[in-house]
C-alpha cells in the first residue's frame, strides 16, 4: 500500500455556517422545530437572515467541522464539498484551508449560490438548523479525485451528502476508489431525519462493507433498528458493521465492533453553550485516535474530549488547540 499523503479526507455539503443566539420566541414565530434540522430555500433563507441579530459566520458543514477538527489534532486533512464561485463561496474556501485543511474541489460557475445553514442557539445551548443547500447539492463523481482518495488513509462521508442522485454516485464512487487502495471507509449518519429518510440505503451500505466505520448518535441509532431499546440496536449495529460508534451525549460514548463493545465516559464540562459540532467534533477526536493506533478506549477520550471543547462555546470550530488539550490530558497525538 502506498504511503498516505493524508490522514482523513471528507467528503460532505460544503455549508456556510451564520449562527445567532436567539430564544424560544424566535423558534416559535418562525415555525421552527426546536433541536432539528430543516431544509429552506433560497426566499426563507433570506426572511430568516433578515429577522437574526448578530451572527458568528465560518466555514462549516458536518463533515468539515470533522475535517477541521482532525487538522487541528495536528493530522494530515483534506476535504471535497462544492460552493459557487461567489462572495461567500470565496469566504468559505478562505476559511477552511486558513484552518490547515487541503480543499482543492473547483467551484460552480453556474447554478446556485453556494450553501448556508442559519444555526439558532437558545440558553439552554439547544441548536436549530435552517439550512439552504444551495451549490453543496451540486457535488458530481467528477469532482472526486482518484489520486486524493488513494492517498488517504480513511475517507469520512456526511449522511447529509446522501440525497442528490449524483452526490450519491459521488459517494460510491469515493468509497469504491478508496477500497481499492487498501483503505478504510467511514460514514456518520448525521440526523435521525436522514436515517427515516435513507434507512434501508444506509443499512445496505453497512451490509454489503461499501463503509467500514459508522458513526451514529442514540437517536440515530433508534432510528436505523427502530427500536426504543438501546442493547438492541447496539446488537444489530455489531452484526452489520465492522465498527460502530454510537454517542451518548453525557453518558459518553460505546465504540462496539466484532471483538466487543467498549464503553467510554464523557469529559466533565462547565457549562453547555452551544451543542452545534459536538458530533463532529467527536468524530474528528475518535478518527484522529484511529490515524494514531490509539486503540478504541483512546480513541474514544480524544472523541469525547473535542466534543467536550466545542459545546462550551458558540460555533463547531475548536476555539483551543485540541492537540495541547489532548497532551494535558495524557492522551496520545
Amino acid at each position: 500500500m502506498a504511503e498516505a499523503k493524508y490522514d482523513v479526507l471528507g467528503i460532505g455539503n460544503a455549508i456556510f455556517d451564520v449562527l445567532v443566539r436567539t430564544d424560544e420566541k424566535f423558534l416559535a414565530d418562525h415555525g421552527m422545530t426546536k433541536g432539528g434540522m430543516a431544509l429552506i430555500d433560497e426566499a426563507r433563507a433570506a426572511a430568516i437572515y433578515r429577522d437574526m441579530g448578530p451572527a458568528t459566520e465560518m466555514s462549516g458543514g458536518s463533515a468539515a467541522n470533522t475535517i477541521v477538527g482532525i487538522a487541528n489534532l495536528g493530522a494530515r486533512a483534506a476535504y471535497i464539498g462544492k460552493v459557487k464561485e461567489d462572495q461567500i463561496g470565496k469566504l468559505y474556501t478562505h476559511d477552511i484551508r486558513a484552518a490547515g485543511v487541503a480543499f482543492e474541489t473547483a467551484p460552480a460557475v453556474n447554478g446556485p449560490a453556494t450553501g448556508c445553514s442559519y444555526i439558532l442557539v437558545t440558553p439552554d445551548g439547544e441548536r436549530t438548523m435552517n439550512t439552504y443547500l444551495g451549490a453543496a447539492q451540486e457535488l458530481t463523481p467528477a469532482d472526486i479525485d482518484p489520486a486524493q482518495i488513494e492517498a488517504s488513509r480513511i475517507v469520512y462521508l456526511e449522511g447529509y451528502l446522501w440525497d442528490p442522485k449524483s452526490a450519491k454516485e459521488a459517494f460510491v464512487k469515493a468509497a469504491t476508489i478508496a477500497h481499492g487502495a487498501g483503505r478504510q471507509v467511514a460514514l456518520t449518519l448525521s440526523d435521525s431525519f436522514c436515517v427515516d429518510r435513507y434507512r434501508d440505503e444506509f443499512l445496505e451500505l453497512m451490509r454489503k462493507g461499501t463503509v467500514d466505520l459508522i458513526f451514529a448518535n442514540e437517536s440515530e441509532l433508534h432510528a436505523l433498528y427502530q427500536t426504543s431499546d438501546f442493547d438492541t440496536a447496539l446488537k444489530q449495529l455489531r452484526a452489520d458493521t465492522k465498527l460502530g460508534v454510537v454517542t451518548r451525549s453525557e453518558k459518553g460514548c460505546v465504540v462496539a465492533s466484532q471483538e466487543g463493545v467498549v464503553a467510554v465516559h464523557a469529559f466533565p464540562i462547565k457549562e453547555l453553550v452551544d451543542t452545534t459540532g459536538a458530533g463532529d467534533l467527536f468524530a474528528a477526536g475518535f478518527l484522529f485516535g484511529l490515524v494514531r493506533n490509539a486503540g478504541h478506549h483512546k480513541a474514544g477520550r480524544l472523541g469525547g474530549l473535542a466534543a467536550a471543547e466545542v459545546i462550551q462555546h458558540i460555533g463547531a470550530r475548536p476555539l483551543v488547540s485540541l492537540k495541547d488539550l489532548a497532551q494535558q490530558h495524557g492522551l496520545p497525538v
